[in-house]
């Protein structure tokens, strides 16, 4: 079982690293939106732009990040972050979200930020040093309360 976050980081991050590079290879046809729908325009609009380019640019790179284990909270950052954008894309422009493939990639961004809630905690508050092991004291993910206030001393 303690196995399985990481597991599941591992496969978030293939999949962010091979849908980042389908765009750039294009070795899985992905279909497009019907021509003059909402959606079409909306994806139109972000290739002519080039900021779909930027965004699969940061796929891979939050992909990769997940995959190492010491950068796997700033993969998860940058893969929350894109993963958010996806299902709201799907929800409002291609009728909710059913496509299983985003939905198998929300579960696994899920549990991989179950079991990194003190590390992102810790981003949140202070910054990741505050959380160098857990559960030792003076930490954010210990129990007991440091001499000072917060994790980071005050800060």
């Amino acid at each position: 079982m303690k196995k399985t976050p990481s597991i599941a980081a591992i496969l978030l991050g293939l999949a962010f690293v091979f849908f980042g590079l389908n765009f750039f290879a294009h070795f899985v046809v992905v279909p497009s939106p019907p021509a003059g729908t909402p959606a079409a325009a909306f994806l139109g609009a972000m290739y002519g732009s080039g900021y779909l380019t930027l965004v699969k640019v940061l796929e891979i790179l939050g992909g990769v990040l997940l995959i190492v284990p010491r950068t796997r909270v700033l993969g998860l950052i940058l893969v929350g972050a894109i993963l958010f954008n996806i299902a709201c894309v799907h929800q409002f422009f291609f009728g909710g979200l059913k496509d299983p493939t985003v939905i198998g990639l929300i579960i696994l961004a899920l549990l991989v930020t179950w079991s990194k809630l003190c590390a992102l905690w810790c981003v949140n508050s202070c910054g990741a040093s505050c959380c160098k092991q857990e559960g030792s004291e003076g930490s954010c993910c210990s129990s007991e309360k440091p001499a000072s206030t917060g994790c980071c001393g005050g800060k």
